[in-house]
């Protein structure tokens, strides 16, 4: 418990505050609240917070974890009580709630503050007594001022913004430590050290644990030891094989991050062996949950499945209440701080490795028009940040040094065929790359003639796209599409390049999918010269909140964004087990995207590692990495990276045809009414048949 030592001066230093603060709550909880503007918020509100305390008493006296199973239940169900579905209409999370309840000028900072205070029990879990004391002495402020009968709402806001203001660095370190510093163990000492046969360990996480954690943990628990070494092998051999195909050195690194869910531990655990044995440590961070760091949307680090995934969209943007310019200087000063205080750990990282999952009911959001937003300013504002966080990590962690891998497996919410679903999931994971890569190979090989590829939809699919390849000036030795095989993005299954924004233009069309774990209705984006021009979708009953849900989910507050990375997906297998058990929509980016040709918007797939040679199996330099975006680093990195990159897939059975087309007109046929007809690669149909 290596992490215990890390926080116990400080813990130290900030004791008296900790035990001023908790009977100050109490006389809150008890009493003082009774007197006050919005009584019974301040009355629940410092409940929750005493509740965490007494978690966090429980934690330092070793005695969190000897409760029953049942009391354990019942805590976990206190933690995020507020949150749930059935709770949430009544609930001060609730924006719509919250405005009735606090008035249009106080409902912002109050809901946003009940928001964040959700994320003590997890400082308790963790021992991180200065956390927690901070948070209820920005409570124990903001009650103060609403003993005053004429509390302006200036007051509370300002309260807010100088919190966030002045303890910038100790969120700040947080996430520089965490991921880098394999001192801070406490997920991976619970990984390594609890009993994974009892599931009463999941509660030891201070994470929310639904019947997708207990059902995993579970059926992980009938896996041989062979078949969990199998999963284990196939994440950490990727990861091996990606640095070495990549030409990057391995043995320069120590730490390694693991993203993963709960439920998993016995593969978490047999993955960190493996990774130790390469001579990496393994860190682990919890997924954000404060507005500070992100709360919202696509989840990393250590995380379980949601509570409540509209309240999570309706808090993707509460940091618009506090953010501006000079916030925004000095969330980044706090970063550079943060980095320099863990150089040499930041210098010997390599990267990440992430378990994904999928199964959960897909999400089709609702719109509260009481939930906070950016306005334009603060969205050019926060592209503005992610940028200059984005080169920071980069500086530190320097990109053509550093690598990752990703892989997926469902969840027990996916259905009743969930054990069958997961073992197919296996099958997909460990296919003969082999075999795909010599498929695979023929396809570049037909690629690599063309000047232009033509993609179009078929039946109501609206899809004309045509995308300009970069050309060779030696064919011999070089290519524009990468062949790409199980490692870094497993399973197997695609051929990509960075495509030539010059001259690529056209309609894309998806009548249904998923980014980013949002549902996306009649998709439809056009292009010029690679870049987005006009987008529209059939989510919600106006224009207007249609355009508004993609620029905020899809171009991350772009103006526009360029095609990054054209692909033909070539894992049929895949498509087949989606089709057959009607999961299609629940897979990931990570398998959806082999399923059929994919265009992503945003950065290139070589981003901030444009200038490494990369090579193909067959020896060939893959030159296709820049384009005319990503060249403007050698100018001004704030113009060549856009710090996103989402996957948008056409199914193949709303595909018509790949044509490749020569600089000579003459036309190669890819795909033809959906299906593959290069010679040698009539393999790749059988699933589609």
């Amino acid at each position: 418990m290596l992490y215990k030592e890390i926080f116990r001066e400080e813990n130290e230093n900030v004791a008296e505050r900790f035990d001023l603060m908790s009977e100050k709550i109490k006389a809150i909880s008890s009493g003082e609240a009774a007197a006050v503007k919005f009584a019974d918020f301040f009355k629940t509100m410092a409940d929750y917070i005493l509740f965490s305390v007494d978690l966090f008493n429980q934690e330092e006296a070793g005695t969190l974890f000897e409760k029953s199973l049942e009391g354990l239940k019942e805590d976990n169900h206190r933690m995020v009580e507020m949150q749930l579905p059935s709770n949430y209409e009544k609930s001060y999370l609730n924006p719509t709630y919250a405005k009735e309840v606090f008035g249009e000028d106080y409902y912002r900072p109050l809901m946003i503050l009940a928001s964040d205070l959700q994320a003590l029990p997890s400082y308790a879990f963790e021992g991180k007594k200065m956390h927690m004391t901070i948070w209820m002495e920005l409570f124990a402020e903001i009650f103060t001022l609403f003993e005053e009968e004429d509390t302006a709402p200036s007051e509370v806001k300002d309260a807010m913004y100088w919190f966030f203001h002045d303890y910038s660095e100790v969120f700040a370190e947080d996430k520089v430590r965490d991921m880098v510093d394999s001192k801070y163990d406490f997920f991976t000492d619970l990984i390594m050290n609890c009993d994974l046969t009892d599931t009463k360990y999941l509660y030891r996480f201070g994470e929310y644990v639904s019947e997708n954690e207990i059902r995993t943990a579970e059926f992980m628990n009938t896996l041989s030891d062979e078949e969990i070494q199998s999963m284990a092998d196939t994440m950490t051999e990727g990861y091996r094989i990606g640095y070495e195909h990549l030409g990057k050195d391995l043995s320069k690194k120590n730490t390694i991050n693991l993203e993963c869910p709960l439920g998993f531990e016995r593969m978490s655990r047999q993955v960190i062996k493996n990774f130790k044995k390469l001579g990496l440590e393994t860190t682990i961070f919890r997924n954000p949950n404060t507005s500070f760091a992100g709360f919202g949307g696509a989840k990393f680090g250590f995380y379980s499945s949601s509570v409540n995934k509209q309240y999570e969209f309706d808090h993707r943007y509460d940091k618009a209440f506090y953010l501006d310019k000079a916030f925004a200087e000095r969330r980044i000063e706090a970063m550079h701080a943060a980095y320099e205080k863990y150089k040499d750990q930041a210098q010997v990282h390599a990267g990440p490795a992430v378990v994904e999952i999928f199964g959960e009911i897909p999400f089709e959001p609702k719109n509260n028009a009481d939930a906070l937003k950016y306005d334009r300013k603060q969205n050019e504002t926060n592209v503005y940040i992610m940028g200059r966080l984005s080169d920071m990590a980069n500086t530190y962690i320097p990109g053509d040094e550093r690598s990752f891998t990703i892989i997926s497996y469902p969840v027990p919410a996916i259905g009743d065929k969930f054990e069958e679903i997961f073992r197919e999931t296996v099958k997909i994971n460990t296919l003969d790359y082999h075999l795909y890569q010599d498929m695979q190979q023929k396809i570049i090989d037909i690629l690599d003639k063309a000047k232009t590829v033509h993609v179009t939809g078929k039946g109501d699919n609206r899809t004309d796209m045509y995308v300009q390849i970069h050309p060779l000036s030696d064919p011999l030795k070089q290519t524009a599409f990468e062949n790409c095989v199980a490692d870094v993005n497993i399973p197997v299954g695609e051929v990509f390049t960075s495509p030539v924004l010059e001259g690529t233009h056209g309609k894309l069309h998806v009548s249904k999918v998923f980014l980013n774990e949002l549902m996306y209705l009649d998709l439809e984006i056009d292009f010029e010269d690679g870049k987005i021009v006009s987008y529209n979708c059939a989510n919600f009953e106006t224009e207007k909140e249609n355009k508004d849900y993609i620029y905020n989910n899809v171009l991350m507050q772009h103006e526009t964004l360029p095609i990054g990375e054209f692909a033909i997906g070539t894992n049929t297998t895949a498509y087949k087990v989606g089709r057959d058990y009607d999961i299609q929509d629940k897979f990931t980016i990570l398998i959806a995207e082999k399923t059929g040709p994919h265009f992503a918007v945003g950065d290139t797939c070589y981003s901030r590692a444009e200038d490494t040679a990369v090579f193909n199996p067959d020896g060939k330099e893959i030159i296709a990495r820049d384009n005319s975006v990503s060249i403007l680093r050698k100018e001004d990195p704030a113009k060549a990276y856009l710090n996103c990159h989402t996957d948008i897939t056409i199914p193949y059975d709303e595909l018509q045809d790949i044509v490749a087309i020569g600089y000579d007109g003459t036309e190669y046929d890819i795909i033809r009414d959906g299906k593959f007809v290069v010679p040698g690669t009539e393999k790749l149909n059988e699933p589609l048949n």
